[in-house]
């Protein structure tokens, strides 16, 4: 029998593991960004076009690298981070697999220009499709720019799984934020189509975190801080009053690398108990340094999981430092008998001498002084009397004549035989239930019908908003005190992409500036207290799905909003409002589902019930 074994030519293993290192842009974003940082960079540029599918271009002000080095940086196994086995247990850098710059080169087109320090002249390296197209000397600045256009040009089936661009932007973004996050020191800056997205300066972890998530997330911080033998806990968590429904803003940091853990997250989450609902998340930037010989970064594709040697001890401290951090800004309710009550003093009051209140005292009062009587009083004026009033009188004083005349006395009498206003209640159908505070129960001729009160409300919101975004007919209430909304930079962008359709559904922006929203009007089937959750909800959903234009953005903003402004479940319906419920379901294009295609109503015949009792 002939040998089937044989040996993978370079290009095709290069596309393997492109299909486990490259997923999306996102993926190529990361390993440039962490190539900079590895390469002693302080200012990092990111250049985006077309959510990455078009060009990522990354320019540092690093180390730069020879001209072998230029060569050898794209053959695979071929790294400057790690020599022996041993260093897999003493990482200090991002990346140390050598297989991501020759996976990139597999799959696009990729530009290096690079430069060292120390020599005069540097290099420009073309590369596409695993295949050097030309190396030729180049005058460039001390540093390394890499730029990677057409992402899977030659694997097509990978590109058509990429989502829409505004998706695709947002893993970037949300890349570039754990990067820029890890190390403040070095300034970033991040432009998407030629529009400045990011521009942050090097500075400290919390200015940081400002610079990025905005100015007003600096009074949400708390710090943290414990240093201990086997573990160091820097960083901050958001307050209890601030956390958010959706996932979001959990970062952790393993030796300045993001990382996630379920475990470590349980650890804060238990922290937080007592002081927030169940079903919302807390934010936290926590920076954990650890002996790097008690870590294992080498078990997932992406790098971004960890497994410890004592996860106990560190899942306890990291528990007990938020804690501690809660109680100590006065945060969560605390006993501590050594406390200090001089601390609660304003700083302010702390050096003013004290003086004495003021009495002031009424020489005058006498409490047996009689008061003045109403009586007493003169008016000025004086009405004059008609003449004829006493006319109007006469005849009463005769006593007989009032007797005699009693008989003839009409009383009218107190039976009501009508009514203007009838109040009385006809029946026009029959009588409905809630069950449970979550169904309306409605009997019909041959059954009953059980409907899902918060499926069948969105479905009557989702058709009503919809037809307000398309016919542009809404009805706004306007607002006495206007709203003053506050949202991260990248939120901004993307109200003011739906600010159209928002203002169809009966908004009414009276500026949309910087990280401020002012709203001066909302729909009138919203209460006011409702609009900071409905507008972070919109842009939650967004972020995860929202298509690039057209039809589809309209119906998934109608579907997130009619989703935040349903009645929940819990809440009871009088009879009244049950049958209104039930006139405009079935008034509806579509009654039977939900805009997530789910079942609204179901009907349970009479011969289903009698076969419960047979």
């Amino acid at each position: 029998m002939a040998d089937i074994i044989q040996l993978l030519p370079d290009h095709v293993a290069n596309q393997i593991a492109a299909g486990e290192v490259v997923q999306r842009p996102a993926s190529v974003v990361k390993e440039l960004l962490e190539n900079a940082i590895d390469a002693k960079a302080t200012v990092i540029t990111l250049v985006i076009k077309d959510a990455g599918k078009t060009l990522v271009q990354v320019t540092d002000n690093g180390i730069g690298m020879s001209v072998t080095d230029a060569r050898l940086s794209f053959e695979r196994h071929a790294t400057s981070k790690i020599k022996s086995a041993e260093d897999l247990f003493n990482l200090h850098t991002k990346g140390f697999r050598g297989e991501a710059l020759a996976s990139i080169a597999a799959i696009a087109h990729v530009e290096l220009k690079t430069k060292t320090g120390d020599s005069e002249i540097g290099t420009h390296l073309a590369i596409e499709g695993s295949k050097v197209i030309s190396q030729d000397p180049a005058v460039v600045p001390k540093g390394t720019t890499i730029s990677v256009k057409n992402l899977f040009y030659n694997i097509p089936a990978r590109r058509n799984f990429l989502k829409s661009n505004p998706v695709e932007t947002r893993h970037i973004i949300d890349e570039f934020h754990r990067v820029a996050l890890a190390h403040p020191n070095v300034a970033f800056q991040m432009l998407h189509n030629g529009s400045d997205v990011f521009n942050l300066p090097a500075s400290n972890s919390r200015q940081r975190i400002v610079n990025i998530f905005g100015s007003k997330t600096n009074e949400k911080l708390v710090p943290v801080h414990e240093e201990t033998e086997i573990l160091k806990i820097e960083g901050f968590v958001l307050k209890p009053e601030f956390a958010k429904k959706s996932r979001g803003e959990q970062f952790f940091f393993v030796n300045d690398r993001f990382i996630k853990s379920p475990y470590l997250h349980h650890a804060v989450l238990s922290a937080f108990e007592g002081l927030m609902k169940h079903d919302v998340h807390p934010g936290y930037f926590l920076f954990l340094e650890v002996d790097t010989h008690s870590i294992d970064i080498n078990i997932h594709p992406t790098k971004t999981e960890i497994k410890f040697d004592d996860e106990h001890a560190i899942y306890a401290m990291l528990r007990a430092t938020v804690k501690h951090s809660l109680g100590q800004f006065n945060i969560a309710p605390v006993l501590d008998f050594e406390r200090d009550k001089g601390f609660d003093t304003p700083y302010e009051y702390s050096k003013k001498s004290p003086t004495a209140p003021s009495i002031e005292v009424d020489r005058d009062f006498n409490p047996f002084k009689e008061k003045p009587k109403q009586g007493n009083i003169k008016f000025p004026f004086k009405r004059e009397q008609s003449a004829s009033w006493e006319s109007l009188y006469v005849g009463l004083n005769d006593e007989n004549t009032a007797a005699s005349n009693l008989g003839d006395i009409e009383f009218e009498s107190e039976e009501v035989t009508g009514s203007l206003f009838e109040n009385t209640e006809t029946e026009t159908g029959q009588n409905t239930i809630q069950l449970q505070n979550k169904y309306i129960v409605s009997p019909l001729k041959n059954g009953m019908m059980v409907i899902h009160q918060n499926l069948a409300h969105q479905r009557i919101l989702y058709e009503e908003l919809l037809k307000n975004i398309t016919v542009k007919e809404a009805v706004s209430q306007q607002l006495l005190f206007p709203l003053q909304l506050h949202f991260s930079r990248p939120d901004m962008e993307i109200i003011e992409k739906v600010r159209e359709q928002l203002e169809h559904t009966g908004f009414i922006f009276s500026e949309i500036k910087d990280e401020t929203i002012g709203v001066a009007g909302i729909p009138v089937m919203i209460p006011e207290s409702h609009v900071v959750n409905l507008l972070s909800q919109v842009v939650h959903d967004i972020k995860e799905e929202v298509p690039e234009n057209g039809f589809s953005q309209n119906d998934m903003l109608a579907k997130s909003m009619a989703a935040s402004m349903a009645i929940k479940t819990g809440v009871s319906l009088n009879s009244e409002e049950r049958e209104h419920m039930i006139n405009q379901l079935f008034a509806c294009k579509e009654p039977s589902v939900s805009p997530d295609n789910k079942l609204v109503f179901t009907t349970l015949d009479v011969n289903d019930l009698d076969k419960k009792f047979i």
